[in-house]
């Protein structure tokens, strides 16, 4: 299994970025998937997830300007990113709770993360 994650880039603030994440492979059936980020000298943090029916999850930093969603025929995760501030720069990885089979336990892949940079 493989994430791919795309859209990170150099925005001002006040900007937007769409952020995507595909997971390719054998994959059966897919539970959450999500949003982190890290920034220098922090530790990863959760920005949002979302269930496979739906149901989503935020920080409380990006409530009302980020938004989570994805599409279960592409095992794609998209996250729209508005209003950005400088204090959104940080690198971005997709996370994904999988299994390959029908009989196999859910495991946790991640991307190889984004950058995405805000500029003030």
């Amino acid at each position: 299994v493989q994430l791919q994650a795309s859209g990170g880039g150099l925005v001002q603030a006040g900007g937007s970025l769409r952020l995507s994440c595909a997971a390719s492979g054998t994959i059966f059936s897919i539970n959450v998937m999500g949003w982190y980020r890290q920034a220098p000298g922090k530790q990863r943090e959760l920005v949002a997830s979302i269930t496979s029916g739906g149901s989503t999850n935020y920080a409380d930093s990006v409530k009302g300007r980020f938004t989570i969603s994805r599409d279960n025929a592409k095992n794609t995760v998209y996250l729209q990113m508005n209003s950005l501030k400088p204090e959104d720069t940080a690198v971005y990885y997709c996370d994904c709770n999988l299994r390959s089979a029908w009989n196999s336990g859910f495991l946790n892949y991640w991307g190889q993360g984004t950058q995405v940079t805000v500029s003030s």
